[in-house]
């Protein structure tokens, strides 16, 4: 037994590719099915779904111009380059860019029509207004809902703090623009008309437009601004196209077509308006800083007048020599290039560190100039004394003029530049939709998806189900357990066979007063057919049986041991053999349902006194040679009775007077009157059906039967029906009796 066990589950860890096909071809139907209907939930998905618009717009974002007039380019000093893409997109997405759109589009306040549920939104899309018929007419009678045309403008809604997020309801009242609008308590809170506003317990409202007929609703809900903010911040998609290309694309997604291109395009608007305003206050604030220096400079100039104008009276020099003259115009250049580059570093310590490249870069510049300078003043120590003094005053008088003047330019410059700031970003295409395609629902993609994960569902349902309930589905399995299998009994499709009804104590079998006895009704059926294979293979095991007692019983309910034990006893008796069938489940008993006839008077009669055996006999109408005994009564005590001498005796009278005794036992693992049954037999079959039983089950079974004595001595192997690879399953229910005929 061990051995057998163990290659059974070498068995089971192996994975046959037939066996998984062949579970798959005998489950086409459900899986078909299940595909089916998720085919048909993702093609109604696709059409009542509301459609999602893009709108996309594209912005250039070009080369930073220098950003002082007349003076070179700070940047250059470091390397020059180009605004970043990651930090445009960020301004671009910035909560000053969205929220300006947001505060004139007024999306803190949401308006949304009562529509129908399901079918509401599918219904009014495809309204088509005219000019006769702007709103569509209620659909059954529903003057609440929206069914197409319906329109509402909010010119201002305002709620106190604790009722943000809170649904107000506006209801249209008449054709003339009036409307009432209730609380989120469902109050009445104001009524008012189209452009006139209303207020009342700190909630204000405009109606600038309404459309809509008498009885309509809209919902509406104020939520906070940063809330809204941050939601289209999330949304909102900007994204370099091409590396280093400049061209920003902005993309936002919504139900609402002319909303998302509205949105989109006073996002750009904004981004475009804050650049402007940015260059604006650059130009601004070093426009400040050159007038700042102004005063300074002017006061260098004088004091180098006075200075020159001082020096000549005392030495009555008024010339220099031509030596002196070509030095100075060179010391000249070089220390007012000296002077603009300071001007430059004053300006620079309010924007970079000691250690910025830039930075580093003019102090080398200041540094050469510094070297040319030195270079300068020892030629000059060469000259006479009179003239170094002159040589010195003239040079600080040009070197100031000449950083006056420039610095005057600049300021003319960077006026002009300020009240003519236009940035460095442009809009390259405005905001559009393309509203014969909305990128959602992709309806083609969702009608597939569904279909395939109807269809793995479903596939994973089966091979769940072929996990939680692993039947056997081969006779050799059954055999491997040392029990061999007398008959392999097909399941039999005849509309003669009893009705099953399943409820929730199980499946069983519906009295309806007419006999079912397949083997009368159709002698020719392939499972009439193998209970004479079974009537033959009988006939040689019990030659050497003590008795002509034959015991039937199962595993559990629903294997089919009445049937078994009834047709059984029918093509015994076709073959001219006196049998008897006795039901001795008196707790859920069947017999009498396949005959078609009552439960009363039977074997629980007997046995408890109350009748005689010939009393409790019949004939099976049709066949001469077939008699049953039906359970009788439910007692309360079945057990004690099958143990009373009284069943000994009858079951011993009986085998006397027939050729043989099939007596109907009910399932071993439920109760255990099969033990006290086979013990008075000469021969025990065990009923097994497939897919339903499983190894264990079945070994469990014959344990139970050899620890009260009885050998089985084979099994039958019911309700086959050849599938792919293997059969299908049936359910079981709880046995017990539950008082039903």
């Amino acid at each position: 037994m061990t051995k057998q066990m163990e290659g059974r589950a070498a068995k089971n860890d192996e994975i046959d590719l037939r066996e998984v096909l062949g579970v798959l071809l005998d489950r086409r139907w459900l899986i078909i099915s299940v595909a089916v209907v998720f085919f048909a939930v993702g093609c109604a998905y696709a059409l009542l779904s509301k459609p999602v618009y893009q709108a996309e717009a594209m912005i250039q974002v070009e080369s930073k111009v220098p950003s002082i007039p007349g003076l070179a380019d700070l940047a250059s000093l470091g390397g020059g380059g180009s605004t970043a893409a990651t930090t445009e997109v960020a301004l671009l997405t910035s909560r000053t860019v969205v929220g300006a759109a947001v505060d004139a589009l007024q999306l803190d306040t949401q308006v949304e029509p009562y529509q129908f549920p399901l079918i509401g939104g599918f219904i009014s899309r495809r309204f088509k207004p005219t000019e006769d018929a702007p709103v569509a007419d209620p659909w059954f009678g529903l003057t609440s809902y929206a069914w197409g045309g319906e329109a509402l403008d909010v010119h201002r809604f305002d709620v106190p703090g604790s009722q943000i997020d809170q649904k107000y309801i506006l209801q249209v009242e008449n054709g003339a623009g009036e409307f009432s609008l209730y609380g989120p308590e469902g109050e009445r809170l104001l009524r008012g008309k189209v452009g006139v506003p209303v207020s009342r317990g700190g909630v204000v409202l405009e109606v600038s437009g309404l459309q809509g007929s008498p009885g309509v609703r809209f919902e509406l809900v104020k939520t906070r601004r940063l809330d809204v903010v941050a939601s289209v911040q999330d949304e909102l998609q900007a994204v370099e196209q091409g590396k280093d290309s400049g061209i920003l694309a902005i993309r936002y997604q919504d139900s609402d077509a002319a909303r998302a291109e509205a949105l989109v395009q006073r996002v750009a608007d904004a981004y475009v308006r804050q650049n402007v305003d940015r260059s604006s206050a650059e130009a601004a604030s070093q426009l400040q800083f050159v007038k700042d220096q102004l005063p300074t400079i002017r006061r260098q100039v004088e004091q180098a007048q006075a200075a020159m104008s001082a020096y000549q009276s005392q030495s009555r020099s008024v010339d220099i020599t031509m030596q002196t003259k070509g030095l100075l115009e060179q010391e000249v250049a070089v220390e007012a290039s000296i002077q603009q580059l300071r001007l430059k570093q004053a300006e620079m310590d309010r924007s970079f560190t000691r250690e910025h490249p830039a930075y580093r870069a003019l102090l080398r510049q200041i540094g050469d100039l510094e070297g040319r300078k030195g270079g300068f003043q020892k030629q000059v120590g060469d000259l006479p004394e009179t003239q170094q003094e002159l040589l010195r005053l003239t040079r600080d008088l040009q070197v100031s003029n000449e950083l006056y003047t420039a610095l005057l330019n600049q300021a003319q410059q960077l006026d002009v530049a300020r009240a003519g700031a236009v940035g460095n970003v442009r809009i390259v295409d405005s905001a559009v939709v393309d509203l014969a395609n909305p990128v959602k629902p992709r309806k083609a993609l969702i009608v597939i998806v569904s279909t395939l994960l109807g269809a793995l569902l479903a596939v994973a349902f089966v091979f769940l189900q072929r996990m939680l309930n692993p039947g056997i589905e081969d006779p050799a399995d059954i055999e491997a357990l040392g029990l061999p299998v007398y008959a392999a009994i097909p399941l039999s499709v005849s509309n003669t066979l009893p009705k099953l009804r399943k409820g929730k104590h199980g499946t069983r079998v519906v009295a309806d007063g007419r006999q079912h006895l397949l083997a009368v009704s159709a002698p020719a059926d392939p499972t009439v057919e193998a209970l004479r294979s079974l009537r033959t293979s009988l006939h040689f095991a019990m030659l050497e049986a003590k008795n002509n007692i034959l015991t039937i019983s199962g595993p559990r309910p629903g294997v089919g041991k009445t049937f078994v034990s009834t047709n059984l006893a029918a093509v015994i008796a076709q073959a001219g053999q006196r049998v008897l069938v006795i039901d001795a489940d008196m707790r859920k008993g069947t017999l009498h349902k396949i005959l078609g006839v009552s439960p009363q008077k039977g074997l629980s009669d007997v046995l408890g006194g109350k009748l005689s055996v010939d009393e409790v006999i019949h004939p099976v109408s049709g066949l001469d040679n077939m008699h049953y005994m039906v359970r009788g009564d439910i007692p309360p005590n079945p057990a004690e009775l099958l143990m009373h001498p009284r069943f000994a005796q009858l079951l011993q009278d009986m085998s006397g007077k027939y050729d043989l005794v099939i007596v109907d036992t009910p399932p071993i693992l439920a109760v255990t009157d099969p033990a006290l049954v086979a013990t008075h037999a000469g021969s025990s079959l065990l009923v097994t059906r497939f897919g339903v039983n499983q190894a264990k089950e079945i070994e469990l079974t014959l344990q139970r039967f050899e620890q009260n004595g009885v050998q089985i001595k084979g099994a039958i192997f019911n309700a086959v029906e050849k599938r792919a690879t293997g059969y299908y399953s049936y359910g079981y229910y709880e046995y017990k009796s539950d008082g039903k005929e």
